[in-house]
């Protein structure tokens, strides 16, 4: 009998983790979720738990983890700028001294680790769409900074251990990705645009509206996750995933509206400090290493995610 490759997933509660701990266990795998309930939610991974495959730890990565992993998927922090800028100095903690302690895992383990990093990297950037070598344009010391530059200091970190540990690593740049599971109030704007559309509220459009976003779907997001982890040693990244096709803020807010099929008005206020203008992902490493690309129209991944919503605002 072949054993079950074991799988750690750190931020497996979270709304990507919960994904991702799903589709392991759909494809035989043992699946070891840990999670500190910062903004990961049991609620997103009950529906796991009878599975005899499945554990559920609560665990925060800033300290050390002793388990026995074949592989591990890297993705505890917080995402959304309200979680994140709640405790920054934990959020710069949880990205470095998260990674420090998951590569000193697979460093003793010998096991292949994935880094979940972010656009974010590239900051508000000077070059469209962003390429993975594309150095990025980050301010140091702003209110997003504990993030992007964590994050930062993570990959660093990753390509470190890789130099100077032969370690097997795979550092994915993650492009703004939605579905089911997001955080109600975690302050993304298809979240927020789904919730304030549902309600009947004014929608709030920070800045003018030209900003512009990429947005993919949550599903398309896991099948890179997964199909990155499976290519050979040599294969390390940075691989950006995402959603190639463009939309404004204002688009994406007259969408939800039409799908929703409510009469919200949009409101427009101050755009935040280092808020970026543009984003979008160059994702031809992805087409050419992975064979990978989103395949999910935002139309129609945003109506399964208005779904979700409606059945979550029911329950009170």
């Amino acid at each position: 009998m072949i054993q079950s490759k074991r799988v750690l997933v750190t931020g497996g509660a979270g709304f990507l983790g919960s994904h991702l701990c799903e589709r392991l266990l759909n494809d035989g795998c043992e699946v070891l979720c840990v999670d500190n309930f910062f903004t990961g939610r049991r609620g997103n991974v009950a529906h796991l738990l009878d599975n005899p495959l499945f554990e559920l730890m609560r665990h925060d990565v800033t300290f050390p983890l002793f388990v026995e992993v074949d592989e591990i998927y890297n993705l505890a922090c917080p995402a959304s700028p309200i979680h994140y800028q709640h405790d920054p100095v934990q959020t710069t903690k949880t990205s470095v001294h998260g990674a420090i302690n998951m590569l000193g895992l697979a460093k003793r383990l010998r096991a292949k680790i994935l880094q979940a990093s972010t656009s974010e990297v590239y900051g508000d950037p000077e070059v469209h769409p962003q390429t993975e070598d594309y150095w990025g344009r980050v301010n140091p010391i702003g209110i997003r900074a504990c993030y992007d530059e964590g994050k930062r200091c993570a990959e660093t970190l990753f390509f470190d251990y890789r130099r100077q540990h032969n370690l097997n690593i795979k550092v994915a740049r993650i492009f703004n990705t939605f579905g089911p599971r997001m955080h109600p109030n975690d302050g993304r704007v298809v979240s927020n645009f789904i919730i304030q559309a549902l309600q009947g509220e004014p929608i709030t459009i920070y800045g003018d509206g030209s900003q512009t976003r990429s947005f993919c779907y949550v599903d398309d997001m896991i099948e890179g996750f997964v199909r990155f982890m499976a290519t050979d040693d040599d294969v390390t990244g940075p691989i950006n995933l995402g959603n190639v096709n463009e939309w404004t803020i204002k688009e994406l807010a007259e969408e939800v509206i039409e799908l929703v099929g409510g009469k919200s008005k949009l409101i427009f206020k101050d755009l935040p400090s280092d808020d970026p203008k543009q984003r979008q992902p160059d994702t031809t490493k992805a087409k050419e290493i992975l064979d990978w690309s989103a395949q999910c129209e935002a139309r129609d991944g945003l109506k399964k995610t208005i779904a979700y919503f409606e059945e979550l605002l029911k329950k009170g």
